[in-house]
């Protein structure tokens, strides 16, 4: 085999082990809250493992029985920063009380809040493979 040759090999060989190491976007999104937009948003993987002990994000629903058959429901967003800004909302509005229950984990969080009220202005969820967590054993 010629120098040359076994040259190529070996850089086709070098590219294809460099792409098998980072095989897969990763999106980290760490949280960040604006409190003059009043506006929040990040990923649950970049706040769960953020190298500070400040950072988190998310939203949930608290469902109650009303005592006459029926239920009553709220929601709710929440994140903090690195800078400890932090951020909450609340809401009963029933199509953003379905957004949060349709989240999942790992995923993108971003809400908005009108200032005066607390009530979420808008909710949003963002579920993607680049915000999931690289496989155990992995080195990403």
């Amino acid at each position: 085999m010629t120098i040359k040759r076994k040259t190529l090999l070996a850089g086709f060989a070098a590219a294809f082990a460099s792409t098998a190491a980072v095989a897969g976007m990763v999106q980290p999104a760490p949280v960040d809250v604006d409190l003059t937009t009043f506006f929040a948003g990040g990923d649950m993987l970049s706040a769960r493992y953020a190298p500070n002990k400040n950072e988190f994000i998310g939203c949930g629903v608290r469902k109650f029985d009303d005592g006459a058959g029926g239920a009553i429901a709220f929601g709710f967003c929440q994140a903090e920063d690195a800078d400890g800004e932090r951020a909450f909302c609340n809401t009963d509005n029933e199509d953003q009380l379905d957004a949060i229950e349709a989240s999942a984990d790992y995923g993108y969080v971003t809400f908005t809040w009108d200032e005066k009220t607390g009530q979420c202005t808008r909710i949003g969820f963002s579920n993607q493979s680049f915000y999931v967590p690289p496989k155990v054993g992995s080195n990403l």
